[in-house]
Parts: structure tokens; sequence; C-alpha cells
């Protein structure tokens, strides 16, 4: 197999369980570290014409990180697509599971395993507490509904406070996430890389987790630790 990766969480997975088998991914792909394939340009920006010229047997790409328009351009050109809908936990192992089985896999990964028995042992216990999670500012940007990274913290214990919006990433002026008055902000390194020093001073008086991003939002081998490290990071929140 020769394997196409368009989302960073499957380039991952797919180089752990397969080596050898990706042909290419993005410029996000950052995991492994030293993985040596040709980058193709962004997630939403893919070379089409450069991935059409390595012949791949498989493209994987996700329906919310990939642009419709560009997997059309894939399948016109005469390339299989395997287009991933992940929205919680459970749909993050059954999808993994497929893309890994469309890649050649004869059996399940170790790591997938691992993972999956990590989430079914979390207990997030009492009392939930309330949260606004931006990912992005200039303008801010929440987690709204029916997002991975929701149903993640969800499962933590802790339930953001926009998880019934319209929208799933609605843009909030940051009086309203504010005046929402959340036990906790919790603030990932990306897509926005919120660090100390920019983001929480946004939020006075609140307690601000800053959180790895990857942990939070990457379906593949660090779904076997997000449970654990999450959970320290959240616990750590400071105002």
């Amino acid at each position: 197999m020769r394997v196409v990766s368009l989302v960073p969480s499957l380039t991952e997975a797919v180089a752990v369980s397969l080596p050898g088998v990706l042909a290419g991914a993005t410029d996000w792909c950052t995991h492994p570290a030293d993985l040596d394939v040709p980058r193709l340009g962004g997630t939403k920006n893919p070379r089409v014409d450069e991935i059409v010229a390595l012949a791949p047997d498989l493209v994987v790409a996700n329906e919310e990180e990939n642009r419709g328009p560009d997997l059309a351009a894939l399948r016109s050109a005469g390339i299989e697509v395997l287009v991933t809908e992940v929205r919680d936990v459970p749909q993050a192992f059954r999808e993994l599971d497929r893309v890994l089985y469309a890649c050649g896999a004869r059996g399940r990964p170790r790591w997938l395993d691992e993972a999956e028995a990590a989430w079914a042992a979390v207990q997030p216990g009492a009392p939930r507490r309330s949260a606004v999670v931006p990912v992005w500012r200039r303008p801010w940007m929440v987690l709204g509904r029916d997002t991975f990274a929701g149903d993640v913290l969800a499962r933590l214990g802790v339930d953001h406070l926009y998880a019934s919006h319209a929208d799933r990433y609605p843009k909030v002026p940051l009086e309203e996430l504010r005046a929402a008055a959340p036990d906790l902000v919790v603030l990932p390194d990306e897509p926005y890389r919120f660090t100390p020093g920019d983001g929480p001073e946004a939020f006075p008086g609140l307690p601000c987790a800053l959180v790895s991003g990857r942990l939070l939002t990457w379906y593949g081998p660090s779904l076997a630790v997000a449970p654990r490290e999450l959970a320290s990071a959240l616990r750590a929140a400071r105002p």
C-alpha cells in the first residue's frame, strides 16, 4: 500500500502502526517527529497535483479538516479517498480501526487496545465543572456542538458552555465569555497557540488550564495517555 494522509492524527496512527506505508503527508503532520515523507501542503490547501503524481493507493481524509472540493478533485483523478468523521471518543476508535484496515493492517495495533482501555477506565468523579474552550482569538472562537474535543472534556468531568450552540466553532465576544463565569477556561496550544503569556490574561480571576492540543483534539496514539495527562492539566488550573 501507498497511502497519503491529509490528517495529522491519521498520519501518526498510520506511521506508527504500518511503517513504510505513508507516501506523503501534510505540512502540519508533526508526529512522529522523524517522519520522512513528501509534504504536500496544508489540510485546507493540499497540492492536489502533487498528490496525484505520487499515485497513492489511498488518501485518508477527514470531513472537518479537509475541504470537499480537494477530495472531489482527487477522486476525479482516479484516486481512492477514505473520509473519516470523528465527533466523539467511541467514534474515534471505530474510525481508526477502519482506516488502519484500509491501509493494510492485518491486526489491531497494541496502542489502540491500550488507548481504548485507558478511556474505558475513566471515571470523572464529582462535582462536574463548566468551561469555555477557546480555539482561536482575533476573533475569539470556542468549541461548540458535536466536537471530539468537547466529548473528551465531558468524559473528564468538564462540560463546556457552548455545547448546544448552533455552530461547531462559534465566534463569541470576549465580554460574553467572561460573563458566562465558567469554573475554568481551557486553552489548548492548537490550532491557536495559547501560552502562559498569551491567553490567560484575557480571563482575569478565572482558573485557566493550558493543555496540549494534540491530547485534546488528535485521535491516534496520543489517546492512550490523553486521559491521564489532560486530567492532570485540568486539575492544575490556576487563575
